[in-house]
């Protein structure tokens, strides 16, 4: 199931804020280590440390 979108605001120092409904669905909970990189064109891709050096380390790409 996805979720309807939610609207939210990059504050002045950068941050943003996340709906818990959304990290739960995305199998993130509070203290996950995540990267965070550019897919181009507006978007921003939020993937588990974990995931991401598993990938890498099998030649995929992130």
């Amino acid at each position: 199931m996805i979720r309807e979108p939610f609207e939210t605001v990059i504050r002045m120092d950068g941050t943003v804020e996340l709906p818990m409904g959304i990290l739960v669905e995305a199998g993130l909970a509070v203290g996950a280590k995540i990267i965070a990189f550019s897919d181009g064109d507006g978007r921003i891709v939020l993937r588990r440390e974990a995931d991401a050096v598993d990938d890498l380390l099998r030649g995929l790409p992130l």
